[in-house]
């Protein structure tokens, strides 16, 4: 029982000092750094929506094009 406590005991104390020092808030950003990767984030997906539709519009014309060019040829008397 004796073995058990100790073993017990020996696990715990330094996870309990651990925790006591660790942070987890080391970086101390405050609201105005989230505010501005916010803003940036904003200013990348104001970009990016954009980009794609874009892109879809020319996938688009490109497969009208390839569309119109397998339509099969009509005899010519």
């Amino acid at each position: 029982m004796r073995a058990l406590i100790t073993t017990i005991v020996g696990t715990l104390a330094p996870a309990s000092a651990f925790a006591a020092s660790s942070n987890l808030s080391a970086d101390n950003s405050g609201i105005m750094v989230w505010a501005f990767l916010g803003f940036c984030a904003l200013i990348v997906v104001a970009q990016v929506v954009p980009a794609v539709l874009l892109l879809t519009g020319m996938v688009k014309g490109v497969v009208s094009v390839v569309k119109e060019g397998m339509v099969p040829a009509t005899s010519r008397n």
